[in-house]
């Protein structure tokens, strides 16, 4: 399973695709716009579907996956002198606020792309609750509290949390949770049975993590003032209807993906395996062609304990048995990167393949595949100066090694191989020392 973060607008519209078939006793709010100019602002509220944009006082917020954005002052909801925020002031300060960069409390730069648009609720701090459900190893976690709003965390004392068992349906899982429902709530049976809808939905719509924070309930209508929303991705081809069209934005602060990493991203996808490559600096002297997610964050961490991270080019990972073509293709790729440039010190770059012992991988097979790309760039390896190091294990590896050295050589390239008797990282400290 992988947990992918949506945006708050997306999330919000797969409430409104599902609503009545989860939340049917209740009646939504839920009109929401999302943009990333102010001229788009403008343009959408002339769409006779977006009408109430010119009707009413807004909030604005962005919507880029990232949290705290009130204690970030990232909230637009009100003016010092004019009060209201109208169409014309959030078109205003999208434009503004797009325009540098900012910093978050966590450190966190970059430049915000992408903003959603709401009706504004007044309302009083005492009537906001808070509810999320989350997937852990064993049972899922259902959260409530009547005390919900941005100073969450600071009451976190008053949020009841239920553990709910796999399988627990109907009259059981009403029992369970009516047992929790804060009393602090006012209401407490129209909050109770929201709680039971919101984590029927949260299950059947395969989410990993669903938070709103704050709602609120003014008789039978429902508020989802904030959002935050993680779904387990494998489900995507079962919720396709339901879910609609998802997207999953670059994290803030993080460089989108390169031609490459989408190239990959791609092949993974097409794929039984397991394909994956960030490029954290192209300009790197150390590359790392590893086999499977758990070495991959062992070598990246040596690395950057020895040397530091400046130096490390790239993060990634083939595994789960791929093809001799699949591992070609990922090879050439990430040989390609490391290619364009020499070292901008004059030193030879390193070429880590490594790995720990395999259980299923075809070790020789996807070597095969390695071998394939080192022929097609051997020319620009020598170029720039490359030196290989290999260390690796598993089904048929002492044939992969046999051969990844012989071929090496051929071409004129300086390796060293080693088996799974010397330890995974072992390779890293030899190269450094070299």
């Amino acid at each position: 399973m992988a947990q992918r973060a949506i945006r708050e607008y997306e999330g919000k519209k797969v409430f409104e695709n599902n609503w009545s078939r989860f939340f049917g006793q209740f009646k939504p709010e839920l009109r929401t716009a999302s943009v990333a100019s102010g001229a788009e602002l403008l343009a959408l509220a002339e769409d006779e579907q977006h009408a109430w944009l010119t009707q009413m006082p807004l909030v604005v917020k962005p919507d880029m996956v990232f949290g705290k954005r009130g204690l970030n002052g990232l909230v637009l909801y009100k003016i010092q002198q004019a009060g209201d925020v109208m169409l014309p002031d959030a078109a205003a300060w999208v434009d503004e606020i797009s325009q540098t960069p900012i910093t978050l409390l966590s450190g966190q730069s970059g430049r915000l792309s992408r903003f959603i648009v709401e009706p504004f609720i007044p309302h009083e701090k005492s009537a906001e609750w808070y509810i999320s459900a989350r997937m852990e190893e064993n049972h899922d976690i259902l959260s409530l509290s009547a005390a919900g709003g941005v100073e969450i965390e600071a009451h976190w004392d008053q949020v009841k949390q239920i553990a709910i068992p796999p399988g627990t349906e109907g009259t059981a899982l009403e029992e369970l949770i009516r047992q929790e429902i804060p009393v602090e709530a006012g209401d407490v049976e129209r909050f109770f049975q929201f709680a039971v809808s919101f984590y029927r939905f949260f299950r059947a719509l395969h989410f990993s993590y669903l938070e709103i924070n704050p709602f609120l309930l003014s008789g039978d209508t429902v508020y989802l003032l904030d959002l935050v929303a993680r779904v387990d991705d494998t489900a995507g081809f079962l919720m396709e209807k339901h879910w609609g069209p998802l997207y999953f934005p670059t994290p803030f602060g993080m460089k989108a993906p390169g031609a490459e990493e989408n190239a990959i991203k791609q092949a993974d996808e097409k794929s039984g395996a397991s394909l994956k490559l960030t490029v954290l600096n192209p300009q790197g002297r150390i590359w790392t062609l590893v086999a499977g997610g758990g070495a991959s964050v062992v070598y990246a961490d040596t690395i950057a304990d020895l040397i530091g991270v400046e130096e490390l080019a790239n993060y990634g990972e083939y595994s789960g048995n791929p093809t001799t073509e699949e591992t070609a293709f990922y090879a050439k790729t990430l040989l390609d990167l490391m290619t364009r440039e020499p070292d901008a010190q004059g030193r030879d770059k390193i070429l880590i393949i490594g790995g720990a012992i395999a259980n299923f991988t075809d070790v020789a097979k996807t070597f095969t595949g390695i071998i394939q790309a080192l022929d097609s760039y051997a020319h620009k390896m020598q170029t720039i100066g490359v030196k290989i190091y290999v260390r690796r294990g598993g089904p048929n590896y002492e044939v992969g090694l046999r051969n990844i050295k012989q071929a090496a050589l051929a071409l004129g390239l300086p390796i060293e191989v080693y088996g799974p008797d010397t330890h995974m990282t072992d390779i890293v400290r030899m190269a450094l020392r070299a």
